[in-house]
């Protein structure tokens, strides 16, 4: 399908998950060319539909926008999976939410970015002086709001199409595993929505309670490996990339 595959370098070698990518298409005689990030943003890359482009978020935007690809909006939280959240979730503006935190109505709450630029990291906020953890973040933007949790453990589960491919642990407990055959349920759920990625990794945890929940969705085209086999990752990030320039406009063309 592609036949050549830009893999972004950021130091003096390709890190983990590009080296992981590379050894597979090497043996399956995909030409693999590294590149810096100014050359995405010069546009210097020859891009075209035979070519596949991994990299961190901003470079692989950057391709897809010089490609004629409409970037996808982030779905953290896809509708069809609500019930699988176990919590209130809800999207407001931040200045809206620090308001209620600074004059210290608000309560507990965790508040994370909405839009593709993360401009503070997630985390809850508990009392007006946490406020300090938002720096100088347009109080502007939309955030996302959730009931807060805890949190046991933390599974990556990576999917190319309904199939899981692999659950990997990175954060918690690991012998505490959620549930395998509700993850599956909640895939085939997603998959069924028409909404869902043709490749992604989608994190599901256990609560206090022992239940398993969703933590949130991620698109698959600029996606960490964690423990997930060198293929499989692979075989998620040329699906989702096959996607996306199946979307390109004529003027990308």
């Amino acid at each position: 399908m592609f036949r050549i595959a830009y893999l972004e370098q950021r130091g003096d070698r390709l890190d983990h998950e590009e080296r992981l990518v590379a050894g597979v298409l090497t043996e399956r005689g995909i030409e693999v060319r590294p590149y810096r990030r100014k050359q995405i943003e010069r546009r210097a890359l020859p891009l075209d539909d035979t070519c596949f482009v991994m990299g961190t978020e901003p470079c692989v935007r950057g391709a897809m926008k010089q490609l004629g690809i409409a970037v996808p909006v982030p779905d953290d939280y896809p509708e069809s999976l609500q019930p699988w959240l176990r919590r209130r979730v809800w999207r407001e503006r931040l200045d809206a939410v620090a308001n209620r935190i600074s004059q210290g109505a608000q309560g507990g709450v965790f508040v994370k970015p909405a839009e593709r630029l993360k401009t503070f990291t997630g985390r809850v906020f508990d009392h007006p002086g946490d406020l300090y953890f938002l720096g100088g973040a347009s109080r502007r933007q939309t955030v996302w709001c959730s009931q807060p949790v805890r949190w046991r453990s933390e599974f990556r589960a990576y999917v190319i199409g309904a199939q899981v491919v692999a659950l990997d642990h990175y954060h918690g407990d690991p012998a505490l595993r959620p549930c395998e055959r509700e993850i599956a349920e909640a895939v085939r759920t997603y998959h069924a929505s028409g909404a869902a990625p043709a490749g992604y990794g989608i994190d599901f945890g256990v609560l206090d309670d022992g239940r398993t929940a969703l933590i949130e969705a991620n698109d698959g085209y600029a996606l960490g490996a964690y423990a997930i086999g060198a293929a499989p990752y692979t075989d998620l990030l040329l699906a989702r990339w096959a996607q996306l320039l199946a979307t390109r406009t004529p003027a990308g063309a």
